[in-house]
């Protein structure tokens, strides 16, 4: 008899477009950029500045948003997010004034991106997952990072063709689409359509019910396993969507490199994402998580280091090379810090908890769209912002090597006060 595909693979799959979806949204500010300086001589940092709101808003809501769909459910909150992206995005193309942009693709925007982020990755994972939780929690976070850049030369193409406006349309279309298709097929946990999660042998009858958003941090913060994970991602977020994944195409621009060439190197860093990060969830589950973010945050130090040389050139035959690298490393770093989360603070409280450590990605995400873009306007060129990043990464992996506590606490502490 032919065995029938659990549930939780269809959810994953709905999941992933979500993910796809709502990254490839976020990435779309930094093809504004340089139509938006010359339609209305905008500088860079006031774009970015949109950014860094956009960017900020998507992390700090993550837990709430956690919080938030553990009450009402994932269908109805992703698809509420969903919706509001589409109708924020759709606005967008009517701005004239800064404080418009800065409503629609900072406020709005930031604000629906947040429930549709990393963390809803982690809790579809540990949710609906026993059994490859950490391929799972790889293959997701790749979306998140692969639907910000492999989208972008389709976005340039229609920028460049048809104008920026008819971009923001196109995305917003996007996402409506991806909202109904969220309300057809999500549902909120394995319990409610009768199932056991996948790889479970038998229901979990003594699981506590997850902290709240405010109970989290209140006993998150006393674990330094806590500032280790947020203080790491909050680099994370700052290398690769703050710095990269905003400015890599203006950094280009700057050389004589056009814009549909730019994208096309975001692309191909989506593309080795996509690998390099599910391979990462495949590693997760068989070695040391500490081991695998030093390595992951030393490469990625390295790599920016000789970007500035490589932009110099005025070609993209190098910085191909950069952007396969940089692809495989781009968020290799989440399934090992949603492992070591999970570990930790339980289960039950992967999402909220993990909320707060996205958030401090996005925080730095934030500061470095903001930060590069001053650098830039100030110096003229991006070479600090790369520099700074790259010292910042190799202080994450020196990090991990010299912590010598275990990382794993007992589970059983959560819930009561730090």
């Amino acid at each position: 008899m032919k065995q029938q595909i659990h549930y939780a693979w269809p959810v994953a799959a709905v999941t992933f477009v979500v993910l796809l979806t709502a990254a490839a949204v976020r990435s779309a500010p930094s093809l504004l950029m340089v139509p938006l300086e010359a339609e209305f001589g905008w500088s860079r940092a006031l774009i970015s500045s949109a950014v860094a709101i956009n960017i900020l808003l998507f992390g700090l809501i993550g837990p709430f948003a956690a919080g938030l769909m553990d009450r009402i459910g994932m269908r109805r909150g992703v698809a509420g997010a969903l919706t509001l992206l589409a109708i924020s995005v759709a606005a967008s193309s009517a701005m004239t004034r800064p404080w418009q942009l800065l409503l629609t693709w900072g406020l709005l925007t930031g604000t629906a991106t947040g429930a549709t982020s990393m963390v809803l990755a982690a809790m579809v994972a540990s949710r609906w997952f026993v059994a490859r939780r950490g391929l799972v929690v790889g293959i997701l976070s790749a979306a998140n990072a692969t639907g910000q850049l492999v989208f972008l030369p389709l976005m340039a193409r229609i920028t460049e063709r048809d104008g920026w406006r008819s971009m923001t349309l196109t995305v917003s279309a996007v996402a409506a689409v991806t909202a109904a298709v969220v309300w057809l097929v999500m549902r909120d946990s394995p319990g409610s359509i009768g199932l056991l999660p996948y790889g479970a042998t038998s229901a979990v009858t003594n699981e506590k019910p997850p902290m709240s958003p405010v109970e989290a941090l209140r006993f998150a913060v006393g674990k330094p396993v806590f500032w280790l994970l947020a203080g790491t991602f909050f680099i994370c977020g700052a290398s690769t969507n703050g710095l990269i994944g905003t400015h890599l195409i203006p950094a280009c621009h700057d050389v004589g490199i056009p814009e549909v060439r730019a994208a096309g190197l975001l692309a191909l860093m989506g593309v080795f994402d996509m690998a390099g990060t599910t391979m990462s969830g495949w590693l997760t589950d068989k070695v040391s998580a500490r081991l695998l973010l030093a390595i992951y945050y030393a490469l990625r130090g390295l790599s920016l280091v000789i970007l500035p040389a490589t932009l110099a050139q005025g070609d993209t035959s190098n910085l191909n090379w950069f952007a396969l690298f940089y692809g495989l490393d781009w968020i290799a770093t989440v399934p090992p810090t949603v492992r070591l989360t999970s570990d930790t603070f339980g289960r039950e409280n992967t999402g909220v908890v993990y909320g707060w450590i996205g958030a401090s990605h996005q925080l730095g995400a934030s500061l470095a769209a903001m930060g590069a873009g001053v650098i830039r306007t100030s110096t003229g060129d991006y070479h600090w912002a790369f520099w700074t990043a790259a010292a910042l990464c190799m202080i994450a992996a020196i990090s991990f090597v010299a912590w010598r506590q275990p990382a794993r606490i007992s589970t059983s502490m959560v819930g009561q006060s730090a």
